[in-house]
């Protein structure tokens, strides 16, 4: 799957989806907003948008849709960063973690935690 990075907007609708299970209706989206919420009509826009966009499904109750996500929020992220990889560091996970060491965005100590992890999910194999 090419996923696409969802918009902050689309982001906040869709971790309401991941953090209450079951599927919602627009109206149960709505009143999980804090004040000042979104109108209604913006948030079923975006609702339309991430199910045309396959992020989410539906099914209807007579003149209602009940939407339910399509993926998981751990699937999107895998997603999302496997084609980000693809796309800026050419498919290189290498590349991604020199580029962090290069802008001091990772330490040594959380290196050396990475480098334990590789260790423990290689000898689980």
């Amino acid at each position: 799957m090419n996923m696409r990075r969802l918009t902050n907007k689309e982001l906040e609708i869709m971790t309401l989806f991941w953090h209450h299970p079951g599927g919602q209706f627009v109206k149960d989206l709505h009143e999980f907003y804090d004040e000042p919420k979104p109108h209604i009509n913006t948030i079923s826009s975006q609702v339309r948008t991430l199910e045309k966009d396959g992020f989410l499904r539906h099914k209807s109750y007579g003149g209602s849709h009940q939407y339910f996500p399509v993926l998981s929020e751990k699937q999107y992220r895998k997603e999302f960063l496997t084609g980000f990889v693809r796309n800026f560091f050419g498919n290189s996970y290498r590349e991604v973690v020199s580029s962090f060491v290069h802008d001091d965005k990772i330490t040594v100590d959380e290196l050396e935690d990475l480098i334990r992890q590789v260790r423990e999910a290689e000898e689980q194999k």
